[in-house]
C-alpha cells in the first residue's frame, strides 16, 4: 500500500493502525518537516524518500519500492480508511483498475470547490476517453506490473488522472466502488484550500489536453 506523505505526522498513527492483515504500508515521504518519516517507521511502515516535491513523484517512488503483485494508493491524511481497501482489491477479479468513489462523511470532508473541480474533470475525461466515472479519487487498486507498463510520466497532481487516461487507452476495465470520505487530519495541501485545488485542476487539465491531441 503506497501512502504519499507530506507533513502527516498527526494522521499517520490512525492510518497505519488500521492496516488490513496482509497489507504492507509504504510511506513515501515527500519532504516532510514534522517528523512524518519517524512516525511512519515507528508504526512499522517501510519509509521511502522522494525529495523532489510532487504527488506523482511520491507515487512513482512507492511503486518502484513495492514488490507485491497488487498495489493500492491511499492518501496519508486519514480522509480514507485503509480497511476499505480489501473491497477494492477483491474487485480486481473483474477489473484492471478499481477506484474508490468518495462519499463524504462529516462536515468539511469535501469542500464545494474541490467537489466541483473533480466533477468537471470527470465529465471532461468521460467525454474524451470514453470512460463512465464519477470521481477521480486517490484511493485505488491495480496490478503493479500493469501500472508500470502504462509508462506514466506526470509527477505532479496530474498523476491520478493520467493513470486513468492511459488505462482507458489500453482498454482496461475500470470500476468504481463507494468509499467513505472523512475530514482530513491536519492542514490540507490540496482539496482543503482553493489554491491547492486550482493547482491540482491545472495539472489535470494539462493531462486532459494531451488526450485531445
Amino acid at each position: 500500500m503506497i501512502l504519499p506523505c507530506l507533513d502527516e505526522a498527526a494522521a499517520l498513527p490512525w492510518v497505519l493502525t488500521r492496516m488490513p492483515d496482509g497489507y504492507r504500508p509504504i510511506v513515501v515521504d515527500n519532504g516532510s518537516t514534522d517528523g512524518s518519516a519517524e512516525v511512519a517507521a515507528a508504526h512499522g511502515a517501510l519509509v521511502v524518500h522522494a525529495p523532489r516535491r510532487g504527488f506523482g513523484e511520491a507515487c512513482h517512488h512507492g511503486l518502484s519500492a513495492a514488490t507485491a503483485d497488487v498495489v493500492c494508493v491511499l492518501d496519508a491524511d486519514a480522509s480514507l480508511d485503509p480497511r476499505d481497501l480489501p473491497r477494492l482489491v477483491a474487485a480486481l477479479d473483474g477489473a484492471d483498475l478499481v477506484l474508490g468513489r468518495r462519499r463524504p462523511r462529516g462536515r468539511g470532508a469535501w469542500p464545494p470547490h474541490a467537489r466541483l473541480g473533480n466533477a468537471v474533470l470527470a465529465r471532461q475525461l468521460n467525454r474524451r476517453a470514453g470512460t463512465r466515472l464519477r470521481d477521480l479519487g486517490p484511493m485505488r487498486a491495480a496490478r503493479r506490473g500493469d501500472v508500470l507498463g502504462l509508462g506514466l510520466t506526470d509527477r505532479r497532481f496530474g498523476y491520478p488522472l493520467e493513470m486513468v487516461v492511459r488505462a482507458a487507452e489500453h482498454g482496461w476495465r475500470i470500476a468504481e466502488l463507494d468509499v467513505p470520505y472523512y475530514p482530513r487530519t491536519g492542514d490540507s495541501k490540496v482539496t482543503g484550500t482553493l489554491g491547492g485545488t486550482v493547482r491540482a485542476v491545472r495539472d489535470m487539465r494539462r493531462v486532459l489536453a494531451q488526450v485531445a491531441r
